[in-house]
């Protein structure tokens, strides 16, 4: 899947949600969308790492301490 067509899906998702909410006004969208698919993005990179934390947090470019983190809020730890 390219980078385009993740921006699609994005956008598609984003679009029924707010059709979704009728005339209710949508709150803390970028909170929701960031923690949505942040999930699946760390599964995937420490699939694609074999579960190195420092190849992932590479591969991410971020430190392996905030992949940490995140894989603990997320309950991948």
């Amino acid at each position: 899947m390219s980078k385009d067509n993740i921006q699609d899906v994005v956008k598609k998702s984003l679009e029924k949600y707010f059709r979704d909410l009728g005339e209710q006004q949508p709150s803390n969208v970028y909170e929701m969308v960031v923690f949505t698919v942040e999930k699946p993005i760390l599964e995937a990179v420490m699939g694609r790492a074999e579960g190195n934390q420092s190849h992932a947090a590479d591969m991410l470019g971020i430190n392996r301490n905030t992949l940490r983190k995140k894989l603990q809020q997320h309950g991948l730890l």
